[in-house]
């Protein structure tokens, strides 16, 4: 037998799983083709992320099962807790390459899988008595969860056209970012009948569910061939200005929905005094209306404009934790409950807008590029190329930001009992977000019209 004979039978499968010929921009494409296969591997994306979120986010559930026998002080309980967004951040640069380096579709099944590898050791060590040390080990393998995000979204973004981009991602990253919610949500209902003796069980409901994500991925999802894993698209990314700009607001937007995610419940025992089944109550809220408004802030940036939504929703964010300073200074939990949430709310419409303005940029930067004579198909490439690459990096710096905030109210509670320095370093961050989006992308817009300089060609962003 041949070695043409015995290597036939595969290649089928092969062409099952990998797409040749994707074309998202060509309308007949689309409509006959393109628009039923993306969307069934968004879907598809979204429960896989969803899971990889709830387990990032697992430890802000954990600590609340963390009594007086477990010896852990409230500054150690955010020091805990920061540390899976830690790594989370830092495994987005790698995750971002992997989907161009092995497959979406393949990766998403291992970057699944491997979310096994925290659970389990969670069950494992769960218990009084278990060292400081060893918690710390633990919860910083649960970052594993955060850097799904970052390869789901590369994932989507190769998959739909420029016009529904800010939707598929918005939507994308929302039914992810359910999934802090929907953890939290679990943590209450195992406090309010079982008690916080049993932080097992809440771990132990995703197992099943982390073996039918990848399960799901193998069956229904694609790789698209021409996306390649190109380490020079991610350096002339970190060349590029506008993937430093749009890391910064990004630090505003989804580094607020997740540091605040993780802090929420801590706060509330530590600033009002809150028993864990009191927090657990109300901590789902936030972060749920936070992830169920993203795609709404995707849709609004693709009619308006992601610059133009982003601006006003840093305003709104600077006035909300004004709301909140003001709630914590007269001790008002209704007020301070208000407020919050206003963050949450506005974060998700910010990481909606933001993310929308990444592929938004290189798409102008491409349309440039052909009126000085590229071809349009390369120039098209290239900003598909970059905006996957920036989204990456973006990801990974907006995800420090929820290092940031929980280090921030552990300094704040360790010197003053109160996290009112905190949220003031907050709101003159959500200041300069303002100031940033602005002057770079809306207050020179006039002038680019005029000039028609390629410099500053982001009126439409």
């Amino acid at each position: 037998m041949s070695t043409t004979e015995m290597t036939a039978p595969a290649m089928p499968a092969r062409r099952r799983r990998w797409i040749d010929h994707w074309e998202p921009e060509d309308p007949k494409f689309w409509e006959s083709t393109g628009k039923r296969v993306a969307n069934r591997n968004l879907w598809f994306s979204i429960f896989s992320e969803h899971i990889g979120f709830s387990l990032w986010t697992v430890w802000s559930v954990m600590v609340l099962f963390m009594g007086p026998a477990y010896g852990i002080d409230p500054a150690g309980k955010f020091l805990l807790v920061s540390l899976p967004s830690l790594i989370g951040a830092l495994i987005r640069i790698p995750y971002t390459m992997a989907p161009a380096r092995f497959g979406g579709r393949n990766w998403t099944i291992v970057s699944a899988l491997l979310l096994l590898v925290p659970t389990a050791l969670a069950i494992t060590v769960m218990h009084p008595g278990t060292s400081f040390t060893t918690f710390m080990i633990v919860a910083a393998l649960g970052g594993l969860g955060g850097g799904n995000f970052a390869s789901s979204m590369t994932n989507i973004n190769a998959f739909f056209p420029e016009g529904r981009k800010g939707w598929a991602l918005g939507l994308n990253a929302g039914g992810g970012n359910i999934g802090v919610a929907a953890v939290q949500l679990l943590g209450l209902a195992v406090i309010a009948t079982a008690g916080t003796a049993y932080p097992r069980l809440v771990l132990a409901i995703y197992v099943p569910l982390i073996l039918l994500a990848a399960l799901c991925a193998a069956r229904y999802m694609n790789n698209i061939s021409s996306v390649r894993n190109d380490t020079g698209a991610l350096r002339e990314a970190v060349r590029d200005a506008q993937t430093w700009v749009m890391s910064f607001l990004y630090i505003g937007t989804f580094g607020s929905f997740i540091g605040y995610s993780f802090a929420f419940g801590l706060v509330l025992q530590t600033q009002f005094h809150r028993t864990p089944l009191q927090a657990a109550s109300v901590v789902f809220i936030g972060p749920l209306i936070g992830s169920l408004i993203r795609p709404v802030g995707g849709s609004m940036a693709d009619r308006f404009g992601g610059a133009k939504v982003s601006v006003w929703n840093f305003i709104g964010m600077a006035l909300a934790t004004g709301v909140v300073i003001m709630a914590s200074n007269e001790k008002s939990l209704a007020l301070f409950m208000a407020g919050f949430i206003a963050l949450f709310v506005l974060s998700g419409i910010g990481n909606g807008s933001t993310y929308k303005m990444i592929p938004s940029i290189f798409a102008v930067q491409a349309r440039l590029a052909i009126a000085a004579g590229e071809p349009e198909q390369s120039a098209l490439m290239r900003a598909r190329r970059l905006s996957g690459a920036v989204i990456g990096i973006a990801g990974s710096i907006g995800a420090m930001g929820g290092v940031l905030i929980n280090l921030a109210f552990r300094q704040s509670f360790l010197v003053t009992k109160s996290g009112v320095p905190a949220f003031w370093s907050f709101l003159i961050f959500y200041g300069a977000c303002v100031m940033v989006t602005y002057v770079v992308y809306l207050r020179r817009a006039p002038a680019v019209v005029a000039s028609g300089n390629p410099q500053l060609a982001y009126a439409q962003v």
